[in-house]
């Protein structure tokens, strides 16, 4: 498979599977696919599991990025992460009202000889990663047939 230009992602079925896709970016090719459970064969991670790793390794690297420009002794941070539907009602902070939204649990565990104030202002910045602002903003997704 020819690698697309960076900045661009191209999914294209693997043949391997009845759900199984071939990512593609600039450097790197990786599958996703779905559970066994749902009719695939759990050749790599489904979609939503990529989009918390999207999140997760964005956040972690934000903190490193964070604690070495700053000089915080930070030795690690782990990142875990689910994707669950609640309904809106059951949302205090949510502008949706009616019907079932998706909800994303992060957690976050700092390691190192880190001050309460430290602590503090890492996870400040844990939402200042460019992937949970995406996620927070209102996104536009165009689509357009192609090919043709």
């Amino acid at each position: 498979m020819d690698h697309p230009e960076p900045g661009t992602v191209v999914v294209t079925a693997s043949g391997d599977g009845t759900y199984t896709q071939q990512v593609a970016t600039a450097t790197h090719t990786l599958l996703v696919d779905e559970p066994v459970a749902v009719g695939g064969a759990d050749a790599g991670p489904n979609p939503y599991e990529l989009l918390l790793a999207s999140l997760g390794s964005c956040t972690a690297i934000t903190l490193r990025m964070y604690a070495d420009r700053k000089g915080i002794p930070l030795t690690r941070a782990t990142v875990r992460l689910r994707h669950d539907r609640i309904h809106a009602e059951d949302c205090a902070r949510c502008e949706t009202e009616r019907g079932l939204l998706s909800r994303i649990t992060r957690e976050i565990e700092l390691e190192g000889d880190l001050d309460d104030e430290q602590r503090a202002r890492l996870m400040l910045i844990a939402d200042k990663c460019p992937v949970h602002r995406t996620l927070s903003s209102e996104i536009s997704i165009e689509t357009r047939e192609t090919g043709r």
